[in-house]
């Protein structure tokens, strides 16, 4: 609800229990509110982001990947995610240099990820007008969907590692260098679900990436064809070769 919508009683009162909660400096920032576009935006995002400010290391990565980054205050809005001081600080300093992430703008995407499991994201988005997930149970006992992750910032490529599709595990992991590696289901999910809910985009429409992790009978997850039905979640022996499956990379931290 925008504040034209809310009631006056309520934006009355809110503004004057913000500005008696400032004392002496009521007039200063008032002053600088209606005089200061960047201080009004500044103090906006601080409002919305759950009172979070982002540390210098991130903002100099915001700066960089602009849209394809979904740092912690997108985590807060998007996903609802109420941060702690520890994952506060372990997420303060992004571990990739400016010259990786420069490189990689235009191909990779940053995440913040937060310890949710594929299981909580889904539940998490439900209710949205769209369908982000298809309607799927296979996976519901499964370690793999329960699995939380661990707290920390990827750099996810938004495309299949090149020439990764109709190859076996073992060919497409040859394929990759040895700054990278292939993430968790969880942070993948994490990150195909977050940029579109963040940018509108979909990662992954038309075709799968394999996932590092099994499910119970062995067989290589992956997930993708995230199209109007949602996200799909498979799994297909390691043997397995198809013109739709490709290989998921995420670049090590430095």
């Amino acid at each position: 609800m925008n504040h034209i919508d809310t009631p006056h009683g309520i934006i009355n009162a809110a503004s004057q229990r913000f500005f008696g909660a400032l004392g002496e400096n009521a007039s200063e920032v008032a002053n600088r509110i209606n005089t200061e576009p960047a201080f009004l935006a500044q103090l906006a995002a601080f409002a919305t982001n759950g009172g979070f400010q982002p540390s210098t290391s991130q903002q100099k990565a915001r700066e960089i990947m602009g849209a394809g980054m979904f740092g912690v205050e997108d985590a807060i809005k998007h996903f609802g995610v109420n941060p702690s001081k520890t994952q506060l600080a372990a997420l303060a300093e992004v571990p990739f240099t400016e010259e990786a992430l420069a490189e990689c703008k235009d191909t990779h995407v940053l995440f913040a990820v937060f310890p949710l499991s594929i299981l909580d994201i889904r539940a998490q988005v439900k209710g949205e007008p769209s369908r982000l997930f298809y309607d799927q149970t296979w996976y519901n006992k499964e370690a793999f969907a329960k699995d939380r992750g661990e707290i920390g910032w990827y750099l996810i490529r938004k495309t299949p590692v090149e020439n990764s599709t109709s190859k076996s595990w073992d060919e497409q992991q040859a394929l990759l260098s040895t700054d990278d590696e292939t993430p968790k289901a969880q942070a993948m999910v994490y990150a195909i679900i977050g940029h579109y809910k963040a940018t509108g985009e979909r990662l992954f429409e038309k075709i799968w990436v394999r996932c590092s992790d099994r499910d119970s009978d062995g067989y290589r997850v992956h997930v993708g064809l995230f199209d109007a039905e949602g996200l799909d979640v498979s799994n297909f022996w390691d043997d397995g070769r198809d013109d739709d499956l490709g290989l998921s990379s995420a670049r090590k931290s430095s």
